[in-house]
């Protein structure tokens, strides 16, 4: 059996007692709230903000607003190139459990949710500056997140990620600055008005939106009920059918809270998106969450975690990553669906 190119996952339950593990991607925001003389507050009023949005969007059955909590995990992906039991921490996501106090039960909720890469932060923060340096008016590089995209979809189909997860996983982001955004007449009781970006289709759109295509997930815009900006969620599959409203709903309060810290100008703002909008940092009428988030650091850190992604993983490995990529094929069908059934069923009858 090779054991080349394999993947173990760990996880840690981020809440008000969470430490940043020694090995995190000192980027992700999770872990830039729990660091400093606020962070057990800052833990605190964002898991509150989190349970808060959950149950004003899970209104039914609900009369007091508290039925529900959520809990969250972030899962770490790690991967041994070459069977050695040495190994790269190449993802991060987020999981949501819902916690309903009424039947006494817990239920899955989503997985992906955030998403951070050392790769990513690579090809943002290494790779695309050279290449502008060299060719400012020129596009991307044609192979520009080729391996990320091979790698993220490789772990999808990896025994690792199915052994632990029945659903292929939802990234919920920050819509793009640089782009315009038309509201549709398409209404979704959970995730609201969708828009469009520029009128174009579902997968072209921001370099974001193209990177994320790579990784073979496509996009659509939605703004839930009692949100002021639509919200970034990308996906493989079909978004309004293969998840529940209590999992959609998971991603939405864990996402939109995280944004309202990170992000105040867009998703915290005191107006409501318009029919025709577009995203800026620059815009002043907005308010700020009592939570402490040090937005300069993450910006930082990312040329940082490139520059150790570079040195690291690209480098040492860059043969080997070169035939590997050269060789693997991304199929059509980039979740085994028959594995995760199994699973499912396993569970069930447990």
């Amino acid at each position: 059996m090779n054991k080349q190119f394999t993947y173990s996952i760990s996880s840690i339950r981020f809440d008000e007692n969470y430490q940043p593990a020694d090995s995190t991607r000192l980027t992700t925001n999770f872990a830039n709230l729990a660091r400093g003389e606020n962070r057990q507050e800052n833990l605190h009023k964002t898991l509150t903000m989190i349970n808060n949005r959950f149950n004003d969007l899970a209104h039914w059955d609900n009369p007091t607003a508290d039925r529900y909590s959520i809990e969250v995990d972030i899962i770490s992906a790690d991967l041994d190139i070459e069977g050695n039991g040495h190994t790269f921490p190449v993802i991060e996501t987020l999981k949501t459990t819902i916690v309903d106090h009424k039947e006494n039960k817990r239920i899955d909720g989503m997985i992906g949710n955030s998403f951070s890469s050392y790769v990513r932060d690579y090809d943002f923060s290494i790779v695309l500056p050279e290449h502008f340096a060299n060719h400012p008016k020129s596009a991307p590089p044609e192979e520009f997140g080729d391996l990320h995209g091979k790698l993220f979809q490789h772990l999808l189909n990896s025994e690792a990620y199915q052994a632990n997860f029945d659903k292929q996983p939802v990234i919920c982001l920050s819509v793009s600055s640089s782009k315009v955004y038309q509201r549709t007449g398409n209404q979704h009781p959970v995730l609201g008005a969708e828009y469009r970006q520029d009128g174009g289709s579902l997968n072209k759109g921001s370099l974001t939106d193209e990177y994320f295509s790579k990784m073979g997930l496509a996009v659509r815009y939605f703004m839930p009920a009692g949100s002021v900006a639509p919200l970034a969620f990308y996906f493989a599959g079909d978004l309004l059918r293969d998840y529940t409203d209590l999992e959609l709903i998971s991603a939405i309060s864990t996402m939109e809270t995280f944004q309202k810290i990170y992000r105040p100008e867009i998703y915290n703002a005191n107006s409501t998106a318009a029919q025709v909008y577009q995203p800026s940092l620059k815009y002043q009428d907005y308010s700020l969450t009592q939570i402490i988030y040090d937005r300069e650091e993450r910006s930082q850190m990312a040329v940082t975690q490139g520059k150790f992604t570079e040195d690291e993983f690209i480098t040492p490995y860059q043969a080997v990553l070169d035939e590997w990529a050269a060789n693997y094929v991304v199929t059509s069908e980039t979740f085994q669906k028959e594995a995760v059934q199994k699973r499912a069923d396993d569970k069930q009858a447990a």
